[in-house]
């Protein structure tokens, strides 16, 4: 997100202000029509969420990601992917990570391109179906939606601790899922 306010700014003329536009977003307001008020700008929302659905975000992954994947990948697992979101946000994340080097694309599930939320059981019966005699395991971030389905269809759950990053609150565990610090301890799992 932060990627993309960066570049909305740089589109208004005003580079320094994504710190404000981060803390608008956290104060619950609209951040284009703030951004208009406080450039003195007429964009139209249109404009913002072109650019803000279309930018190849500067991210990278976490501390300890690339070597537990390509750990599981040395192991034989099977990795796959279910996100949230519009096709082109989230393949341009995809793609910023470079996470095509260990998800084939056919193990990737984007709920715009599937056709459902991240929370349809559809989402997650596509890879128990794909691959029936196989066991499964989940890690997500979000208690409120990331594991009702996983642990209906009896997944084994990691939720990953915030490190104060994340948007989405946690105030507890959701029962019968393990609580990781770091993405690296699922490995021992």
């Amino acid at each position: 997100m932060e990627s993309a306010y960066g570049e909305i700014a740089s589109f208004v003329g005003a580079p320094k202000l994504v710190p404000m536009m981060m803390k608008w977003f956290h104060d619950g307001d609209n951040v284009f029509q703030k951004l208009n008020q406080y450039t003195g700008q007429e964009k139209s929302m249109a404009e913002y969420l072109t650019i803000y659905r279309n930018h190849v975000p500067n991210i990278s992954l976490l501390e300890g990601v690339e070597e537990t994947l390509d750990e599981l990948t040395h192991r034989g697992v099977i990795l796959g992917l279910i996100t949230d979101g519009r096709s082109i946000s989230q393949r341009n994340k995809i793609k910023a990570l470079g996470l095509e080097r260990w998800f084939e694309d056919k193990n990737i599930i984007i709920s715009e391109e599937f056709g459902s939320e991240k929370t349809d059981e559809r989402n997650f019966r596509c890879f128990t179906e794909k691959y029936p005699d196989a066991s499964f395991a989940y890690v997500g971030d979000n208690p409120e939606k990331d594991f009702i389905v996983p642990f209906k269809l009896g997944w084994n759950c990691f939720m990953l601790k915030n490190d104060g990053r994340n948007i989405h609150s946690q105030e507890e565990c959701p029962e019968g899922c393990y609580l990781i610090e770091n993405i690296t301890e699922i490995i021992r799992v």
